[in-house]
């Protein structure tokens, strides 16, 4: 999984973030509206280390765009039936699995576009 760096806000800086991914614009009550879930789920998920939400000056958790998908795909898994313990693994080696087929088509294209071997 790509880590989510440190960001400190500022207000002049945050609308020209709204695009960013990684932006944490989500606050814990809002991220769990926009799921349909609890904040309750969103602190197991932390707690299982399948995201870590950046923290405010205040220290109140904040969530991006990313973290969201991600929680999304587990929350997916946990109404299917999945543990939630189970259910972060599986998002785990899933974007492992993605990240090697990406890293695994990188290495096909440069292949091929260096051709064939040669003799020398």
């Amino acid at each position: 999984m790509r880590s989510t760096r440190e960001v400190q806000v500022t207000a002049d800086d945050s609308y020209g973030r709204l695009d960013d991914d990684d932006y944490p614009a989500y606050t814990m009550g809002r991220a769990a509206e926009v799921l349909g879930t609890t904040q309750g789920f969103l602190r197991a998920i932390g707690e299982a280390r399948l995201i870590t939400p950046l923290r405010s000056e205040g220290g109140h958790r904040r969530y991006s765009r990313y973290q969201l998908r991600i929680a999304a795909r587990a929350r997916e898994l946990v109404d299917q039936g999945t543990s939630i313990e189970a259910a972060c693994r599986i998002v785990v080696l899933e974007d492992q699995l993605e990240e090697a087929q990406r890293i695994n088509a990188e290495y096909r294209r440069a292949a091929e576009s260096a051709g064939p071997p040669t003799e020398d």
